[in-house]
This record gives structure tokens, C-alpha cells and sequence, in this order.
């Protein structure tokens, strides 16, 4: 552009503001806005701003189908597994309307999926054969504390036979040898029978410790009369000789206090190329709000939740082996809040960044560290800044994997707490004694920020709230990049739907990162009105592709063994300058622990490119994977789907 030519451009914009300013004064406030509106569309839509900061589009789908998205996950056919189950709303779960969608970001085409069970905060992980399992899920809906009508809570039952367990069905009445109040169990327990205790050094019998089972009791009628305000032993009715005598219940305080959600034992494979959920072997505990994410051996560890009686599961974490398709526990007792963001160390231990989604006490699980689920040792990290607000925060390995660099995204105080952190933290863990250290801040304090790695190494990192579920109107319309090589976040394009709470983002395979979900709890800054799901999704498509045209990337094998080398052809072959395959996200209450973009080596010829995986199986795990190369101006091609066996 020749210097008059931008005088001319200049003068140009300085005429048209005058315009809008003028006009704004002679017609008031209305004019004004809708002046000062379509400038900003005018600006958002020029090229050189899209070629700096990207552009936002939002996908409204037809009303039919509609849904409360509340978990995403990327399948190898490129379409979008959209699951809701009965979506934050307790009139789907009694009417049992359970939904999941299917979606073709390309064809746009949408499939409604029959949909088992209440997969209403389960947990996900992606499989090496190219399914997705999905584990736990809502037995019932938490009960404010206004709105319970019969005492209930936790009764452990005691088991003192050292020969036998012992069953109880549901409806097992309970009656309290101080209080004289009888409480009813709602489901069967299975109470393990006694363990007998010997002195290790002279075998001398020390007497036994009675097998536990936990069940959840109510009051046989309503009303305050039947709560219980200290703990008391209860006998079991209908029970006779030895059984009545070995077996009793211990509960604590059993009132009309708020009641959570419980969870299910239930799991299923959804099969991309069926386009089904598959029935597999339930876990050993039930499940709300767990982690799923992948191990060492290629089994998938499933961890904390809130179990069948409403309670987190207390440390008894298990592993799903794809093969026998059945569950078995881990060694010894490690206790998370619900969702913690752990994923698979490259020397085969787990990292736990200590963010987390919810629910569990603050002194429970709460610090970070390295897990190593064979001992069971965890080895405490230090240096967390803002460490009291790391719930509801985001937790990344930052590209490529090979570096082991994690980054924690904001986070929140525990449970409905006002604290929000502006804190981003970072952790090498490949350093000889890693230790977090402060990244650069987010502007406003930050819960349940989005966030996703693009093929540039690069990170999306996108709205969220100042406040507990959007809380005042607390949703922050704004989104950074942060590059992962020189450290810089910078601002980009504003987004145009709010999100926070069950919100989550998705990268696909064409480079665009689709966002989902919001679930506000107020819809004004009073507080006053009920919020309203948000069921729009929204495209994000980044500067790199308004820069130049996209690399290609074609033919090629469809199967790289770890070690091993695949050549493809590419018209761009001389200006493409690395290679990335990227593991699909599973995404759900700021929980991805599948993602992870690695870096293969990369030779070139004049119209091909031969890209080598790494050997390491804790750094690429099985499965598949979306292989991007991206070019000198940082723009990345379409993606190949690859499956690494």
C-alpha cells in the first residue's frame, strides 16, 4: 500500500467515525448502539483483523434437535458425539428422557442416539480401537435441603462374621437401639464378611474387624421428628440367629439436609462406525462425575465420583481392561475430589495438577502431585499459586508432549465460593525437581475456562466466569491464545455466547475448535431470574486460516506403529515445516485429559512428507489420532486420521 493510498484508507475511517459520532448526537442512545454495532461487525469482518484474531460463527440447530450438551467427545469418523442424558433437568430424568446427538460438522447433518442410560455426568476416555467408553452416570438428582421430606442419610452396615458375607435387600428396615426410629435402605448391599486379625510376630488371635457396607437409609414416614442428631447403633430387623447377631448398622446424623446426586455403576462402549452404545461389564463402584483417562498398559483408570448413596467415593479407584472388557481395583486407597485432572506421565506414572470439577471436602485430595497407581506412593508438588482456588480450573499438557509442560488454567474456591484466579501455572516435569511456577495472568478471574490445543502449538483458551456457574452476570466474552514457545498469551477475538458451568471445546479436523453448553444459574446481574441452558454451539476459526491457503495432506497409510514411518503426498511439501498428531478430545466440566498433541519427526521430498512416531507407549498411547502438518506461516493442513495400534 503506497503511502497515499493509506492516507486516503485513513481518512476514509475517520469520516465514517465522524459520521457515527455525529449521528449519535443528534439521535441519542438508540442510534448510537446500533451505529456502534455495525462498525464492530464491519471491523470483525475485515480480513486483516480475521488474519490477526480469528473469527466466531454460531450454529443454532433445528429446534427437533436441540439438546443440553453437557459432554463432547471427537470420533474418528469426524463426527461429534454430543451427549446430554437428561441434561441438568430433573423432569427428563423421572420421565427417563435420556438424550445423546450426532453430529456431522461437515455434511451438518444431526442423529438423535438411543441412549440407555442417565449419562448425565459420566466420565470418558478414548479407546485404542476407536470407541469411547463412558463410565457412571446420575441415579438420582441431588434434593435441596427445602425440598426433603424424609430423614435419611448413610447407615454403614457391620458384618462381624468372619465365615461369610451377608446380603441385604432393599427395604431392610433399620431400627435404633437409643433413638427407637427405624430407617428404610433403598437399594441391596453386599456387606464383605469379618477379617480376622493375628499378632505378625506370636500368630496370637487379636480378634476380627468386621466386613463394611454402605447403604442409604430414609425415614419410614416424613416430617422432623424422625431426624437423629447423634450417632447410634440400629438393628437389623428380620434378621435371626447368628446373622442377627453379627450383623448391625452404625449411622451418624440422619436429617432433612440437602441430599446430592448419586451415581451408577453402569458403562458402555458408543462404536463410531455403528453409531451405538454397546454394553460392557458395570463397575465395582458407582460413579458421578468421575475421571476416566488412560494408563501405562492401555487400561483405563476411573476414579472418584459420588457413589450410590451420595457420598465420594472413598479412594477406591479401578481399572477397565478393553480386552476382557471387565473391572478390577487399583492397590490401596487414594482419595480425589470429583473430575481431577490426572492423564498418563511419560514414564508411566499419572500426574494430578490438583484442579478438579466439584465435589469433595477442601483437605481431601486437594494437592498436586505424581501418582504412581502400581505402589500407590504420591509425591507432593509445590509452588501452586492461588492453590485454594483450583477447582473448576483447566489443566493442559501444553504441545508438543514431548516437552511434559502442564499449564493450569484459573480455577475457583471450593464448592459456591466467589473466588475466582486469574493465575495461569506452569510445570516442567521433566525437570530434575519440578516445581510450578506463575504464567502470565488472564485479565479477569477465571472459572471453568475452556480450552484446546491447536495443531500450531498453540492453546485456545476461552470464556468461562467470574463467578460460581455465571453467577451476576459474571461470563467473560473473551478469548487468548497462548503460544507455547515463547510464552505469550494474547488476546483474540471476543467470543459471542457466554459460557461457563458444563460447557467444554472440541478441536476438529479441518483446524476450527467447536464450543458447547452453559449452564448459568442466573439470568441477570441480581440474580433474580433462573438461567436458561445454552444450547447453541459456536465455531471458532483461528487467524492461521485467514492467512494462507491450507497445506494438503493426502493418501498415506491409515495405520503408524509406534517406531515406525508413513509417507504422504502434499503439493506444499517444501514449505511445511512440522508434524503434530493430535489425540481426540473427550471434553465435559472443564475435565480433558485425553488431549495431547505430539510431535513426529518430519522429512520431506518434493512432493511428499514421511513422518515417524515416537517409541515411547506412555507418550503416544494406542488409538487414534488426527495428524496435522502445518506450514512456514503457521497455517496447518486438514487432518489425517491415523491409528497408532
Amino acid at each position: 500500500m503506497t503511502d497515499r493510498a493509506g492516507r486516503r484508507r485513513a481518512r476514509r475511517l475517520a469520516i465514517g467515525t465522524a459520521v457515527v459520532l455525529a449521528l449519535a448526537g443528534m439521535n441519542g442512545p438508540w442510534v448510537y448502539r446500533f451505529s456502534t454495532e455495525k462498525y464492530h461487525d464491519y471491523k470483525i469482518n475485515r480480513p486483516e483483523y480475521k488474519a490477526e484474531n480469528g473469527k466466531w460463527e454460531v450454529v443454532e440447530f433445528p429446534e427437533e434437535y436441540r439438546q443440553n450438551t453437557i459432554h463432547a467427545a471427537l470420533l474418528h469418523t469426524g463426527k461429534v458425539l454430543l451427549v446430554a442424558g437428561s441434561g441438568n433437568n430433573a423432569d427428563n430424568f423421572d420421565a427417563k428422557k435420556f438424550d445423546t446427538r450426532l453430529w456431522d460438522p461437515v455434511k451438518g447433518t444431526i442423529k438423535k442416539i438411543d441412549t440407555p442410560k442417565d449419562l448425565f455426568c459420566t466420565g470418558h476416555t478414548q479407546l485404542a480401537n476407536g470407541n469411547l467408553l463412558i463410565a457412571g452416570g446420575t441415579k438420582r438428582y441431588e434434593k435441596l435441603k427445602g425440598d426433603v421430606t424424609k430423614a435419611g442419610g448413610l447407615m454403614v452396615v457391620h458384618n462381624e462374621n468372619p465365615d461369610k458375607p451377608i446380603t441385604l435387600p432393599a427395604g431392610t428396615k433399620f431400627t435404633g437401639k437409643e433413638n427407637g426410629k427405624t430407617f428404610v435402605s433403598k437399594d441391596p448391599v453386599v456387606v464383605e464378611r469379618a477379617t480376622k486379625n493375628f499378632d505378625k510376630a506370636t500368630g496370637k488371635f487379636l480378634g476380627n474387624s468386621p466386613g463394611l457396607g454402605r447403604i442409604y437409609v430414609e425415614a419410614q414416614k416424613k416430617g422432623t421428628k424422625y431426624q437423629t442428631g447423634t450417632q447410634d447403633n440400629y438393628r437389623v430387623q428380620g434378621l435371626s440367629g447368628a446373622d442377627s447377631r453379627n450383623t448391625y448398622g452404625i449411622a451418624e446424623k440422619l436429617a432433612l439436609d440437602k441430599k446430592d446426586f448419586q451415581g451408577i455403576r453402569e458403562a458402555f462402549e458408543f462404536d463410531p462406525v455403528a453409531e451405538k452404545y454397546i454394553t460392557v461389564d458395570p463397575m465395582n463402584e458407582a460413579r458421578w462425575y468421575p475421571t476416566l483417562t488412560t494408563m501405562s498398559d492401555g487400561k483405563i483408570l476411573s476414579l472418584s465420583g459420588l457413589d450410590e448413596i451420595g457420598q465420594l467415593v472413598p479412594g477406591k479407584n479401578e481399572v477397565y481392561d478393553p480386552k476382557t472388557k471387565k473391572w478390577t481395583y487399583t492397590k490401596g486407597i487414594m482419595q480425589f475430589p470429583t473430575y481431577p485432572a490426572i492423564s498418563l506421565m511419560q514414564n508411566g506414572k499419572m500426574f494430578y495438577s490438583g484442579a478438579n470439577a466439584g465435589y469433595g471436602p477442601d483437605n481431601v485430595g486437594r494437592v498436586p502431585g505424581i501418582w504412581d497407581v502400581g505402589t500407590n506412593k504420591f509425591t507432593k508438588l509445590k509452588g501452586l499459586s492461588d492453590s485454594n482456588m483450583l477447582e473448576t480450573a483447566g489443566t493442559v499438557l501444553l504441545p508438543p508432549a514431548q516437552d511434559e509442560k502442564y499449564m493450569v488454567i484459573g480455577g475457583g474456591g471450593v464448592g459456591e465460593s466467589r473466588l475466582s484466579s486469574k493465575k495461569t501455572r506452569l510445570i516442567d516435569l521433566l525437570s530434575p525437581n519440578p516445581e510450578f511456577t506463575d504464567g502470565p495472568s488472564l485479565e479477569k478471574g477465571t472459572r471453568y475456562p475452556q480450552y484446546s490445543i491447536l495443531p500450531d502449538d498453540t492453546v485456545m483458551i476461552s470464556g468461562g466466569s467470574e463467578d460460581y456457574r455465571g453467577r451476576g452476570d459474571s461470563n467473560i466474552l473473551q478469548a487468548h491464545m497462548y503460544d507455547a514457545k515463547t510464552g505469550k498469551l494474547n488476546r483474540v477475538a471476543d467470543p459471542l455466547v457466554g459460557r461457563n458451568y458444563h460447557s467444554g471445546s472440541i478441536l476438529l479436523p479441518d483446524g476450527r475448535v467447536m464450543f458447547f453448553g452453559s449452564d448459568s444459574l442466573y439470568a441477570d446481574k441480581a440474580n433474580t431470574k433462573p438461567g436458561k441452558f445454552e444450547q447453541r454451539i459456536e465455531i471458532y476459526t483461528p487467524p492461521y486460516l485467514y492467512r494462507d491457503a491450507q497445506p494438503s495432506l493426502t493418501g498415506g497409510p491409515q495405520t503408524i506403529a509406534r517406531g515406525a514411518s508413513g509417507t504422504f503426498k502434499s503439493q506444499h511439501a517444501s514449505t511445511i515445516k512440522t508434524a503434530r498428531l493430535i489425540r481426540p478430545s473427550a471434553s465435559t466440566h472443564v475435565t480433558d485429559v485425553d488431549q495431547r498433541s505430539i510431535a513426529l519427526d518430519l522429512k520431506k521430498t518434493k512432493d511428499s512428507v514421511t513422518v515417524t512416531v515416537p517409541k515411547n507407549r506412555n507418550l503416544v498411547e494406542s488409538g487414534w489420532y488426527m495428524l496435522f502438518v502445518t506450514d512456514d506461516q503457521g497455517t496447518p493442513s486438514k487432518a489425517q486420521w491415523v491409528k497408532v495400534p
